[in-house]
């Protein structure tokens, strides 16, 4: 067994060797096992396109966190890794290549050829991601990685297509979408981004065909005028409601239209009457169908005016806008243009505007199957965590449309719909048809589009399961899967997609618990991006810091729900937390002697006090750990390495370490060797690499620690009153040693100390270590101040004062100065806080909560204002 650590810590070298080991030992490996409890997370499929990204280092963190978190805690732990085909990404980061390089389109080389070049770039760069979160420690079962076009996951989406077609659950339909003229496809409500540009409200005269005078419109569309096939008006609308039923003439088409009635529009919006154009506004779209209006569509996929645009044809539709405007100002049909700011819908991807089109396209009917994914978040079947998002996807499903599914793309699950080519009637099948169902023609072609990518992502929970197998081991023993981490942004996108597939499906949920965290944003809080050019490359951080370092980074100080800001000073911080453990194991590792660990059955005052607060540590970890609380509990953990075992264990069992008494030092071995393991195990999900590298340098049980047994709370640990003795004895090593420094007396000067207190006794078990680490030539211990204070200093802790007779010490002056400054200091703050609770409406509306803490900070601000004065008393003699 090697006992001894290289002097420096080189994540460097530790990292890829660790995780060399895992691998090889299997253990990451997961396998139904029916003696165990499941516990199963599959991974957000991160794009094929992607390079890690410090959300994706958070998200797999997180992850990690998790499943080592469990595999502990004796769980048949399954992280299920996979990417995601990414449909328009990949589609144009390909295009972009072939159109670079070789100077052609996807047109030139045909579907067929096409997707063979996509196959070959994703076999090239879709391992990349993977590579880099194996290099960030994610312990994932690498053999069960999954790709949303895989052979599995495209019989999943094939079947779950034809099931709900069977259904009358997917419909093609002619339906105003959204469409990008610059990735020239359609897109689902979610993947369209709102934001407020400035515009124009344009009001024109519409002249009424008998001649009787006109109608005004107001629109911040003129490029679709040529499109209007009525006007509509509130048939409660006194001012109009003489007009409906007549006709007006449309400006520059000079063609006939109806004015109709329709309570969609506004009375007192604009003018109160609207011009309609069902092919360009989904609103227009549903009264069009009410009155039976025509469906005139003028602008082109590529975001022109098509051939119906009369005058304007071939312009762009921003071309044609002004234009038309010049136009109708020529021709005395303009009354008057106000400014007017509007919420203009961008695509996602590419950011241009996005065009609300008429189309025919593959839509799923969202309202029956929202019932169900409403239910079971609402009674609490699936939680988010934190619980305020419930209420954020409950919004969402309660006002779903229907979702457009078709995307014109070459590169996705293709629609496994066939027209017939003679009698028009379309086939859907799970194989593929050699005849129409219909009329028996075997001249079948087949829908050219391609699924939204996200819908085969809805069915990532059970289709990397095995699923449509509903016999599948896999899927009987991890479906409903345990827990979702991922990001608020997605909500909509993703997680509520992947609980009505579930629920429609599998009739089950996806999963029990769906932990939401934020986005990762620069120091400044802005959120990180290629165009400001503040992206912090986590790959650049791990290889400078650790992966440790920067996992550690990322949890502290991390909130579920709650954006983060990344500083690269905390990695510096975190490396020096790895190299304080570090350190603190080589001690102990340098002074071993023993091979196993066993408690001894006598333990000292330190002893039961480090086991005591470490027992409390387990407790209250795991509790965070359960709650989803990983920043707490890596905050907790952090405390006490760094404070309670390397500043003050390690110090307080030198004596031992260092005497005579063999017995003595070995107890101080195994309780010194058992808090580190322990310690190790619970920062183990946090930091891998570093505790595991340790725990294999010292005497342990079993193979791993990745696989070792999470610690638990042992009653017979609970020391209450010797760990309230030891803290006591902490407060005043820590309250004189402060005064010390405060008045410049080196170590090397020690002095005499009386220490006064009602609990005597706990002082008198740690006095050995007062009279060591507080610099005391000889301590008396008693129940009362000292009768004469002439010439003490008083130092107050919580449970004692300690009297120093350090006149030959210090200049007394100056220390009658520096509480003078403290004592103006500590009245000032008082001053603060007496004249908050004078404020009436602060305590009648405060909560009473708040009101208490005030009040007892005022208590201990006049406490230590007595406190002082006694000790300047007691200086001046």
């Amino acid at each position: 067994m090697r006992k001894e650590l290289p002097k420096v810590y080189d994540p460097r070298d530790v990292e890829p060797r660790i995780y060399k080991m895992w691998m090889d030992g299997g253990c990451f490996k997961a396998e139904p096992n029916p003696d165990k409890k499941p516990f199963s997370i599959v991974m957000p499929p991160p794009n094929v396109t992607g390079q890690l990204h410090m959300g994706h280092a958070l998200d797999s963190t997180l992850q990690d966190i998790l499943t080592r978190f469990k595999r502990m805690q004796g769980y048949e732990a399954l992280w299920l890794p996979g990417t995601d085909h990414a449909g328009i990404a990949t589609q144009i980061k390909v295009e972009e290549a072939l159109r670079k390089e070789e100077g052609l389109t996807r047109h030139d080389l045909g579907r067929e050829k096409f997707l063979e070049r996509v196959w070959d770039w994703k076999e090239k760069y879709g391992n990349r991601i993977v590579q880099q979160q194996m290099k960030m420690g994610a312990s994932c079962d690498w053999d069960r990685s999954r790709f949303t076009m895989d052979e599995g996951c495209s019989r999943a989406v094939r079947e779950t297509f034809c099931e709900l077609y069977d259904k009358g659950l997917i419909y093609k339909g002619s339906r105003i979408i959204n469409w990008c003229p610059h990735c020239l496809t359609a897109l689902s409500d979610a993947e369209v981004e709102y934001t407020d540009k400035p515009g124009n409200l344009w009001y024109v005269r519409y002249p009424l065909t008998d001649g009787s005078g006109d109608i005004v419109i107001a629109t911040t569309r003129p490029e679709t005028m040529m499109g209007d096939t009525g006007v509509a008006v509130n048939p409660e609308d006194e001012k109009f409601k003489h007009l409906i039923g007549k006709t007006c003439i449309l400006p520059i088409m000079n063609r006939e239209i109806p004015i109709i009635g329709d309570e969609y529009c506004e009375i007192g919006f604009g003018t109160g009457a609207v011009k309609m154009t069902p092919a360009h506004d989904p609103n227009d779209f549903e009264v069009g169908l009410r009155h039976n209006l025509e469906v005139i569509r003028v602008i082109a996929d590529d975001g022109t005016i098509n051939e119906n645009g009369g005058p304007y044809s071939g312009m762009d539709r921003y071309e044609c806008r002004k234009a038309i405007v010049k136009d109708l100002e020529e021709q005395g049909y303009l009354i008057k243009a106000e400014p007017y700011s509007h919420n203009v819908g961008t695509c996602y991807r590419c950011h241009n505007d996005v065009e609300p089109l008429i189309s025919a396209q593959w839509f799923v009917k969202m309202s029956p199957l929202a019932k169900e994914a409403i239910r079971v978040v609402e009674d609490g079947t699936i939680k988010f965590v934190p619980e305020r998002f419930t209420k954020t996807y409950i919004n969402w499903m309660e006002n779903v449309h229907d979702w457009c599914i078709s995307r014109q793309l070459w590169w996705g699950h293709q629609i496994p719909a066939w027209y017939c080519d003679d009698c028009g009637h379309i086939n859907v099948s799970r194989q593929d048809p050699t005849k129409c169902e219909k009329c028996g023609s075997t001249h079948l072609t087949r829908d050219e589009d391609v699924l939204d990518t996200w819908f085969s992502s809805a069915l990532w929970p059970f289709s990397t399961l095995g699923w449509p197998d509903t016999e599948s081991a896999d899927l009987k023993y991890w479906y409903p899967t345990s827990v979702m981490v991922t990001g608020y942004d997605i909500i909509f996108f993703w997680v509520a997609r992947m609980i009505f597939s579930g629920m429609e499906q599998m009739k089950k949920e996806p999963f029990k618990t769906v932990f939401i965290h934020g986005l990762v944003r620069d120091e400044k809080g802005r959120k990180m991006s290629k165009s400001l050019g503040n992206g912090i490359d986590p790959l650049d951080m791990a290889e400078q810091y650790g992966a440790d370092a920067l996992r550690f980074n990322l949890i502290t100080g991390n909130s579920p729900g709650n954006d983060m800001r990344f500083f690269v000073e905390k990695c510096e911080a975190m490396r020096n937390f790895a190299n304080k453990i570090w350190n603190a194991s080589r001690f102990v590792m340098m002074n071993l002697t023993i091979d196993k660990v066993e408690l001894p059955d006598k333990l000292e005052l330190e002893d039961k006090w480090i086991l005591s607060k470490l027992n409390t540590l387990i407790r209250e970890v795991t509790d965070n750990m359960d709650a989803y609380e990983l920043g707490v509990a890596s905050a907790k953990i952090y405390d006490f390495i760094w404070d309670t075992y390397c500043d003050w264990y390690i110090e307080l069992t030198k004596t031992r370490m260092n005497g005579d008494d063999p017995a003595a030092k070995l107890a101080a071995e195994n309780v010194l060797c058992y808090v580190l393991l322990r310690i190790l195990e619970l920062l183990h999900p946090f930091m891998p690499f570093i505790t595991e590298e340790i725990w294999q340098a010292l005497p342990h049980e079993g193979k791993y620690l990745i696989s070792a047994p999470w610690p638990v709370y042992r009653p017979e640990f609970d020391f209450r009153a010797e760990e309230q003795a030891m803290e006591a004895v902490k407060d005043a090593i820590s309250a004189v040693r402060a005064r010390r420094a405060e008045m410049n007396v080196p170590p090397s000067k020690k002095a005499q100390m009386i220490i006064a207190s009602d609990h005597a006794e706990d002082y008198r078990m740690g006095e050995h270590f007062i009279k060591r680490m507080a610099y005391a030539s000889d301590i008396t211990v008693t129940n009362t101040a000292p009768t004469d204070l002439t010439g003490l200093v008083t130092v107050v802790t919580h449970g004692a004062n300690v009297y120093l007779p350090l006149a030959e010490l210090v200049d007394f002056e100056k220390e009658l100065e520096r509480i003078a400054k403290e004592r103006e200091k500590a009245a000032e703050n008082l001053a603060r806080i007496e004249q908050k609770l004078s404020n009436e409406k602060f305590v009648s509306k405060a909560p009473e909560a708040i009101v208490n803490a005030e009040r007892e900070k005022a208590e201990k601000a006049r406490a230590l204002i007595a406190k002082l004065d006694e000790s300047a008393a007691a200086m001046r003699g």
